[in-house]
Formats: structure tokens, C-alpha cells, sequence
């Protein structure tokens, strides 16, 4: 009798693929705190003492069509990425490109200033700059 597996080999590689599944169905949009990766677009988020940086990795969509949005705090960033054109007689073996509607949300720190938005896309990544609020960035204090 020769041994057989009890699971597929790549186990983890279908449950990954139905999570994604599942995520796309409920339109659930994952955290970006860290606890959820593999989210599309990824995302880095960074802190100066003058501004929040925000890089979004989303190449292949057109800048126009993407929606970034500011309100009481929460950044939003949503768009659609449309499937790639297979030809109709291809046969698709592995197919991992994200494709559909997609939204990333970020909470902003309180001291951020709504008015002061900068985003720039360009080779995929688009870039938003929040400035902080003059009142909350560091200032040096001379002694009389």
C-alpha cells in the first residue's frame, strides 16, 4: 500500500485563497494596524513630526479613478482594478492578481489637518501627504 496524504499539499495556499474569497463576498475591509496583510493595495504608513506619509501600492489602475476621502478622522482610499484581458481559448493556471472593488481605511491621528492633503500618484504608488496641525508640531522655546 503506498502512503497517500491526508490533505493537498498546499493546504495553507487554498486556505489562503478562501479567505480572500470570503473578504471579497462580505466586502470586509481588512485593519492595516498590522493584524491583516495581504490586503489590496498595501499600504505603509509612516510619521514625521511635520506630516503622516502614506504610500499605497496599486499599480495598473488609472489615477482617475481612484477615491481618497477624508472625515472625522478616518482616511479612505477606494477604487476598482479591472480584470486582466485572458485570451478566450487560454487556459489560466495560476491567476494572483487582485482584481474588483477594493477600500484600505486608516485612522488618523487627532493633530492631523483635513485641509492640508497633498496625493500624488505616480510608477503605482500613490502617495498622500497629511500636514499636522501647526499647534501640535514641536517648536523650540527660547528662555528669557
Amino acid at each position: 500500500m503506498a502512503y497517500r496524504p491526508l490533505y493537498s499539499r498546499d493546504v495553507f495556499a487554498e486556505m489562503d485563497r478562501l479567505q480572500r474569497e470570503m473578504l471579497q463576498a462580505f466586502d470586509i475591509s481588512p485593519s492595516i494596524r498590522g493584524l491583516a496583510r495581504g490586503g489590496f493595495p498595501a499600504v505603509n504608513v509612516g510619521s514625521t513630526a511635520k506630516s503622516i506619509e502614506l504610500y499605497t501600492f496599486a499599480p495598473g489602475i488609472d489615477p482617475a479613478t481612484l477615491d481618497v476621502q477624508i472625515e472625522k478622522g478616518v482616511l479612505t482610499i477606494a477604487g476598482d482594478r479591472k480584470r486582466d484581458a485572458v485570451p478566450e481559448k487560454a487556459n489560466v493556471h495560476i491567476d494572483e492578481r487582485f482584481s474588483g472593488r477594493f477600500r484600505r481605511v486608516v485612522t488618523l491621528p487627532d493633530d492631523v489637518d483635513p485641509g492640508a492633503v497633498e496625493a500624488r500618484y505616480r510608477d503605482g504608488v500613490l502617495h498622500i501627504s497629511i500636514a499636522r496641525m501647526e499647534a501640535a508640531q514641536p517648536r523650540r522655546i527660547t528662555i528669557q
